[in-house]
């Protein structure tokens, strides 16, 4: 007796497993229109598949969810280019493709992870499957470590609190625009805060001890 091969799904590619089908589908559906309200009913529809099928090649929907962000977050990165080597071109305006690069990326991927917030499980599945080395911010601190290797960088740079700086700036002026009751819709310009990372806001001249001339009073 002959046995049958599964039926493919309509919107399943040659090679393409069920499992991998189910993946694309969610994350085309987490970029035109977000996390909100996903349903496996929904999924299945969109990839032309029982409702039932998910559950053969998914512990639960949160587990897809959280694949399906994951690869939303490396499709996005990798439309958005390269980033600057360290060692090449200038401090200043590799941090600008930087800065470029963390806002164009929070732009797309925090609306997509906001209505989350009230779905733990799919942020810890998340968490579990996705490598850390890859977040943009971790990419950004080793790129100032290397600046700092190689001389461009004051020995005594303080990296990871540069970077923090940086990705709160991405995170502030992002999240002003999806929740504008959260804080000012008008960042100060991108070159601006690469100034201010680059060079601070102190005085060149040595600060005068307090109580002195021009000493800044505590606060």
């Amino acid at each position: 007796m002959a046995v049958m091969s599964p039926r493919r799904a309509a919107a399943q590619r040659d090679g393409q497993s069920l499992h991998d089908l189910l993946v694309e589908t969610a994350r085309k559906m987490i970029a035109t229109h977000g996390t909100s309200g996903m349903t496996v009913r929904e999924i299945a529809r969109m990839a032309g598949v029982a409702d039932g099928v998910l559950y053969n090649h998914f512990s639960d929907k949160e587990e897809l969810v959280a694949r399906a962000l994951l690869e939303h977050v490396r499709t996005t990165e990798a439309e958005l280019g390269e980033l600057p080597v360290a060692g090449e071109g200038t401090l200043t305006g590799n941090l600008r493709r930087h800065l470029e690069f963390g806002l164009a990326l929070h732009k797309v991927l925090v609306p997509a992870f906001s209505p989350l917030v009230g779905q733990p499980r799919v942020l810890e599945r998340f968490a579990e499957i996705s490598e850390r080395s890859g977040y943009w911010r971790d990419r950004l601190v080793s790129y100032l470590e290397e600046e700092r290797a190689l001389g461009r960088l004051r020995p005594e740079s303080e990296v990871d609190a540069a970077a923090a700086l940086l990705v709160g700036y991405c995170h502030a002026s992002v999240l002003a625009a999806v929740f504008p009751h959260t804080g000012p819709l008008d960042p100060p310009p991108v070159d601006s805060v690469v100034s201010a990372a680059l060079h601070g806001i102190a005085p060149t001249e040595p600060e005068p001890p307090a109580g002195e001339p021009g000493a800044v009073a505590p606060a």
